[in-house]
């Protein structure tokens, strides 16, 4: 059995999250020592292991309440699991079509600013610079 240190150690989430999961309910295997002291065992951490992974897919506390509730329930309950898997999965590559276009203007003005450095053109990147009215390459 394992503290809430230990596992916020070993899942790399801070011990005030761990707490707030398992007060939220996103672990119910949880196990409580004669102190009322959590105590993880493995099928614990693997709620934890579940619940992290949906947050950084972008879920709610909530919905992830939801979607452990629908796993208590059983297998009856795959295909509904399922469609909340494929909604996150959309938003999920929605974010990183978002995010792979602004890592493409990122590049874009790295290479702006190599021109810059290699004086093949004027500082246009520096907004104190920039003229009053005057359409620069800085603010695209």
């Amino acid at each position: 059995m394992l503290t809430v240190k230990e596992v916020a150690n070993l899942l790399d989430l801070t011990e005030h999250t761990v707490r707030y999961y398992t007060d939220k309910g996103l672990v119910p295997s949880l196990k409580r020592d004669k102190n009322n002291n959590r105590l993880f065992d493995e099928e614990s951490i693997n709620w934890l292991k579940g619940a992290k992974f949906l947050k950084q897919a972008g879920m709610s506390v909530a919905s992830i309440k939801n979607y452990i509730e629908l796993c208590l329930q059983g297998d009856s309950t795959i295909p509904e699991r399922y469609k909340i898997i494929m909604e996150q999965q959309a938003i999920a590559l929605a974010r990183l079509e978002e995010a792979t276009a602004i890592a493409k203007q990122m590049e874009a003005k790295a290479k702006h600013y190599e021109g810059i450095m290699n004086l093949d053109i004027p500082d246009d990147m520096n907004p104190g610079k920039w003229k009053k009215n005057k359409h620069q390459v800085g603010v695209q």
